[in-house]
């Protein structure tokens, strides 16, 4: 029997012309197009309106002569109506995060889910300021009021599983809200939060048992520093650490040769870990689900790495049928003003039994309620000024009266003289989490569940093909062949495909221009853009001359550039889009790149910087 959540998920596919990931199967070269049983392909109907978004044959030589914004968009709507359904996550951005209208500014490098809205900040930073302003008379700014602090814990993730923790209300409401959110079960899974993604990935390395399950089999098309650190980590512990190859051009997972590394008949037992993405974070390239059952029946356990998953994209999984042994997921504060936040290892509770002991780890953390830290601060002001009133009163009066006068000026007015630190203390915690009771408000998940699956699918799908469409459509002057001026990596223009896109700028030379320069030149157009590197491309013997071209090398961790290892990559520009995003941020983007086609570009940004007595772009 489906559940609720693939129900809905089936229908957003049938409905929109999507299919359903869950039915997918590992992908297969040349695979045919999928036809609707009404004849229709949806594939080349959802291409063909995407193409018409733009401008018949709108091939652009000019960053000057683009069409206007409001233009575009009419035209996008009347290509692809659905997107005129998604009005809703309009509506919000502009009534809960209007720091993105008042600031002007274009974020296209968030990764993960945003617990709070700008406005819920606010409202928190407000309460925050009246409460304190005996005590704290500077205002606090946002970025210095958090919802919560992070602190340490000093234990390894076995014993933390195994004999638990002694979270707050407050750590617990949050864990209930997530473990909702991405559809987890708490009779199944057991929730670990940790700094970073770094850090969860470290810890399930540092416990798993690769003495005995050695390989760690990783399906990446690109640098992940948290999965580099698992690897090395892995590798102190005797793993064999292998990789899934993507093939060029298109670069989709190599079935043949992973089908080959999960299967593996000449060592049927024992197989090891599979860290398994859904979705590339950077070329947007979507993976089957089916890969996963594969390396179940094969013996492996499953990681699944879902930190470049969009809002509510979860609920497609089903993981009843999938049962991943572990689940790595990452959540920041406010989209588009405080990336700050923590990671959530997810660990199957049948699976505690086959992790092993590891030395005490700096991975695991706890969240505290921001007033709590305060509240610290005014006890240890509260202990200062009995101090100092005790030395003041103590040759005048009697103890009886430093007695009643000490409860008087108390700041807190409930720490007595004959009580010790540590007793107040514990009275300050005991006060905080009956206050802490309520449950917890992450209204930045809150949206996403009042959008919903359908519509936060149709608009950023919407949007990333739009913008693939719009970035191949600019092209240099003068050049005889057409020479592009943006070569995109990975999907094109996809029914399916992520909501990410990797390109390079090439110059009128077909010269590549710097990734970092192009993101520092975005950056001083308010445009936050991200960079990376793509690595394990399998080049065939036709593409043996690109290949030289094509792959650059870089040291990828501080191990291998002290052992002089170098490893073959491309460097990329990368966006990321979520459900807040929106028509208006893909123009600016695509107008930006634009500028390129001016071969004067580079030096223009470079002497006007200088002109203004700013930092000099480096070329």
């Amino acid at each position: 029997m489906q559940s609720n959540c693939i129900r809905e998920a089936s229908r957003a596919c049938f409905n929109n012309c999507c299919s359903n990931p869950l039915l997918g199967l590992p992908e297969t070269r040349n695979s045919p197009s999928k036809v609707t049983s009404s004849g229709i392909d949806p594939q080349h109907e959802f291409t063909t309106a995407i193409l018409a978004s733009i401008q018949p044959n709108g091939n652009f030589t000019n960053h000057e002569s683009l069409p206007s914004s409001i233009e575009l968009f009419s035209c996008l709507e009347n290509a692809y109506p659905y997107y005129s359904n998604t009005v809703l996550a309009d509506n919000i951005r502009a009534q809960e995060y209007n720091h993105l209208v008042v600031s002007n500014h274009v974020c296209l490098d968030y990764i993960g889910h945003g617990l709070f809205s700008y406005s819920q900040q606010q409202g928190h930073n407000l309460t925050t300021e009246i409460a304190s302003s005996s005590s704290t008379p500077t205002p606090l700014r946002p970025s210095d009021s958090p919802f919560f602090d992070i602190s340490y814990k000093s234990v390894n993730l076995n014993s933390f599983l195994l004999y638990g923790g002694q979270e707050s209300e407050f750590e617990s409401s949050v864990q209930k809200r997530i473990m909702k959110f991405m559809n987890v079960s708490e009779e199944d899974y057991y929730i670990v939060f940790t700094a970073n993604q770094s850090s969860a990935f470290k810890l399930l390395a540092d416990s798993y048992p690769f003495q005995s399950n050695q390989n760690l089999l990783t399906v990446y098309d690109y640098e992940n520093e948290a999965v580099q650190v698992m690897i090395e980590s892995s590798k102190k512990k005797g793993a064999r650490p292998i990789s899934a190859v993507f093939s060029w051009p298109n670069l989709r997972v190599n079935s043949r040769k992973l089908r080959k590394l999960i299967v593996n008949k000449r060592k049927p037992s024992n197989r090891g870990l599979f860290a398994f993405p859904l979705q590339s974070r950077m070329t947007g390239a979507r993976y089957s689900y089916q890969w996963m059952s594969l390396a179940r029946e094969n013996g492996w356990h499953i990681l699944l790495d879902a930190c470049a998953l969009g809002a509510k994209e979860m609920e497609t999984l089903g993981l009843s049928l999938f049962q991943p042994d572990f689940l790595i997921c990452s959540f920041y504060k406010v989209f588009g003003e405080n990336p700050s936040g923590f990671c959530c290892l997810f660990v199957k509770k049948s699976s505690v039994s086959d992790l092993c002991k590891s030395s005490t780890s700096m991975g695991i953390v706890s969240l505290l309620p921001a007033n709590e830290s305060f509240e610290q601060l005014a006890f240890a002001k509260a202990e200062t000024e009995q101090e100092t009133s005790m030395s003041q009163l103590e040759t005048e009066e009697t103890p009886e009266q430093v007695h009643m006068k000490l409860k008087e000026s108390s700041v807190s007015e409930i720490i007595e003289v004959d009580e010790t630190p540590q007793t107040a203390q514990s009275r300050n915690q005991e006060s905080n989490a009956g206050r802490t009771s309520e449950r917890i408000e992450c209204r930045g998940l809150d949206h996403a569940d009042s959008l919903g699956l359908i519509l936060i699918s149709n608009r950023t799908r919407c949007l990333v093909n739009w913008m693939v469409n719009a970035l191949m459509s600019l092209q240099h002057p003068h050049s005889e062949n057409g020479l592009p001026l943006i070569r995109i990596y990975g999907p094109k223009i996809m029914l399916e495909r992520g909501p990410a896109v990797a390109f390079n700028v090439y110059d009128w030379k077909g010269e590549k221009v710097d990734p970092t320069l192009v993101q520092k030149l975005a950056d001083r157009n308010n445009i936050s853009v991200g960079c990376g590197i793509l690595t394990n491309i399998w080049f065939s013997e036709i593409y043996e001359e690109e290949k030289h071209k094509m792959l650059e090398t870089s040291s990828t961790n501080e191990e291998s550039k002290k052992k002089d290892k170098k490893s073959y990559g491309i460097s990329v520009v990368t966006i990321s889009i979520g459900m807040l995003t929106n028509f208006d941020d893909m123009y600016r983007i695509w107008t930006f790149v634009s500028r390129f086609l001016d071969a004067d570009f580079v030096e223009k940004e470079r002497w006007r910087y200088t002109a203004l007595n700013q930092t000099t772009v480096e070329v």
